[in-house]
């Protein structure tokens, strides 16, 4: 996955591995590279590739650009309601120390207005077909979310202080009230002119 961006080639650098959420990322500076980044994953580390002259903050917005991008590339494809517990699982047991097993995690048409829901006694989470095809760190956090509710029931501080363990619940919550806001704008026509 590549970009174009500003920046004039300089010798090659290479960034010693930074943890973001559940991966290192890797960023290598090249003089070769002029006005393009790029990123890609390898194993469980991101590597994202940059011109050598680019600044430390223009570095820091493009990690956050491409970590972003490669996230809704990955997450275009559907996870199946087996590959959604599997990850519930890793998600428990990397945030909740295992403390919480879902019995079942499915997708659900009939969620329009929440994002998901579970059921404690019964251990089950439903996310909304909404989610599909968002970003993963926000399926992530609905998921780390529902986890928390079958420790916790309700939304006092207790329940939050759960959801501090996840690194992007900020952001993920950002992203989806923007898309709520999104969908209460009124739709104006487009004309053949704005086309």
């Amino acid at each position: 996955m590549s970009h174009p961006a500003g920046g004039q080639p300089s010798e090659a650098a290479e960034r010693p591995p930074r943890a973001t959420g559940t991966s290192a990322v890797e960023v290598r500076r090249s003089a070769r590279r002029s006005r393009t980044v790029s990123a890609y994953r390898e194993g469980d580390r991101t590597i994202v590739l940059i011109p050598a002259r680019m600044s430390e903050a223009e570095e820091r917005r493009w990690v956050g650009v491409m970590l972003d991008k490669l996230a809704a590339q990955e997450s275009r494809r559907i996870l199946g309601d087996g590959e959604l517990t599997e990850r519930a699982e890793r998600l428990s047991s990397q945030y909740f120390s295992g403390r919480v097993t879902p019995t079942s995690v499915r997708w659900v048409t009939n969620q329009n207005t929440r994002w998901g829901s579970c059921t404690p006694a019964e251990g089950s989470i439903r996310l909304s077909h909404r989610l599909q095809g968002m970003p993963e760190y926000v399926v992530d956090y609905v998921l780390v979310h529902e986890l928390a509710h079958l420790l916790v029931p309700g939304h006092g501080p207790r329940f939050w202080r759960l959801l501090e363990s996840y690194p992007r619940t900020e952001r993920a919550r950002g992203y989806l009230e923007g898309v709520i806001a999104a969908e209460r704008l009124p739709h104006l026509p487009v004309t053949d002119g704005e086309r």
